[in-house]
């Protein structure tokens, strides 16, 4: 509460606090706005009976979106793919590498790629889900779409294109005037929007006798359980001994202080489950609204619950662990650093053999990361399957819920800190 108080205290802070909430008020007010040419009843009937299926789960991630099929019911999920598609491309094609390195130019060109992505993927996917919401209808047999045709598809693929595109400037907006990352964010929104419909959900399952009252203490007690240990592993680190050799300039002595270099358990944090979640259900999604037998045995291969489905999810997170991990940290030019800085690590000899060190650090811990998240991830496989809770209560959601909160609250006490040294600083030109 004290933390909370002492950042209404500074107005840069309060300002940045102010507007991400505001952008995310936007963003949910966005969620509200139904895409026209939609049967909403008949709609919302298709989702109460799918709830559990791929659908539930790009609901989650849509904040609710897809089931009223608002102009944000294709979510963020567009972006992230194509954020996807271009770190892969980054590793393969070499101009691309090359505007990687070129600092703030390089990286808005690759920016403005990764925007001209999500509008293409986004245009497909609106295609696809325009086509096959023509073909769908409620458990009742009443068509979702009230006049089917060209007109529908191109307003729904403008409509759909358009909200992405929208919550993708929002997100950027987050990032670079709020506080925290802007995209992790609004899955954020969208995963604790959801969550008073989930336990409203397990209410009404305890009153029909679907859900055992017994199963309710062990519930809430392996919720509390998993929150727990999320917490404890992403502020988990691996410290690594740094010291700094003295060097004499003049009459001064610098460096002889010893340092740590900080490394995650979780090197990769969230983003290596938004990733897989967002790769698994971009083809299943296309599955599900192509009409033919082998798509269909396909997508139902695929689905979530079956064991294809999972081994594949779990390979995803194994993958994306490993590969931001390599993205994000250069083991080469850290030991570089340290060499140019005069810190070594004690019993390592500085430049190549600091990076196999270094490496040999993180590799380790990265697979410790990707067991984590594996493990947490498919959680839902046994909630839905045995207990018959709703997919809200899984672990991908709550990871990302807790893993996000844990950012941007990390985020708020280092500008606290700034604001603290600032001080320390003004009151010592003074004390002058």
């Amino acid at each position: 509460m004290a933390g909370l108080v002492g950042a209404a205290n500074i107005p840069e802070l309060r300002k940045r606090v102010i507007f991400t909430l505001f952008m995310l008020l936007v963003y949910r007010m966005g969620v509200q706005i139904p895409t026209p040419g939609i049967n909403g009843e008949a709609l919302a009937a298709f989702f109460a009976k799918n709830a559990d299926t791929l659908f539930g789960m790009f609901n989650m991630f849509s904040g609710g979106a897809l089931e009223r099929f608002s102009i944000f019911a294709l979510g963020i999920m567009p972006y992230i793919s194509a954020s996807i598609i271009i770190q892969l491309l980054t590793v393969v094609i070499p101009q691309l590498e090359a505007l990687s390195k070129e600092g703030e130019a390089g990286r808005r060109k690759i920016t403005q790629y990764t925007r001209y992505g999500t509008v293409l993927l986004s245009v497909i996917q609106g295609f696809f889900i325009a086509s096959g919401l023509e073909g769908m209808t409620s458990p009742v047999g009443v068509p979702i779409v009230i006049d089917p045709g060209i007109e529908f598809k191109l307003l729904t693929v403008l409509t759909l294109t358009s909200g992405t595109a929208f919550i993708m400037w929002l997100g950027e907006q987050m990032t670079e005037r709020g506080i925290g990352n802007g995209i992790s964010l609004i899955i954020f929104a969208g995963i604790v929007a959801r969550m008073p419909a989930a336990v409203g959900n397990t209410v009404e399952f305890i009153k029909s006798g679907e859900l055992s009252l017994i199963f309710v203490p062990i519930i809430i007690a392996l919720i509390f359980l998993v929150v727990g240990f999320i917490i404890f592993i992403e502020t988990s680190q691996r410290r690594i001994p740094i010291q700094y050799a003295k060097r004499v300039v003049g009459r001064r002595v610098y460096g002889g202080q010893s340092s740590h270099l900080p490394l995650k358990l979780n090197v990769s944090g969230v983003i290596p489950p938004i990733f897989a979640s967002s790769i698994m259900m971009f083809p299943a999604t296309i599955g599900s609204f192509v009409q033919v037998d082998w798509v269909q045995q396909l997508s139902a291969a695929f689905s979530p619950g079956t064991v294809y489905y999972y081994s594949l999810y779990v390979a995803m997170i194994v993958f994306f662990c490993f590969f931001y991990a390599a993205v994000t940290f250069k083991a080469d030019d850290v030991a570089e650093n340290l060499k140019k800085n005069g810190g070594f690590v004690p019993g390592i000899r500085p430049g190549k053999k600091t990076a196999e060190f270094l490496d040999y650090v993180l590799t380790r811990l990265t697979v410790v990361g990707a067991i984590y998240l594996s493990a947490v991830c498919v959680m839902p496989t046994i909630l839905i399957s045995k207990l018959n809770v709703p997919f809200y209560f899984g672990g991908t959601a709550l990871l990302i819920v807790v893993g996000v909160a844990i950012d941007t609250i990390s985020q708020i006490e280092s500008h606290m800190i700034m604001k603290n040294y600032d001080g320390f600083l003004k009151s010592g030109r003074k004390g002058r």
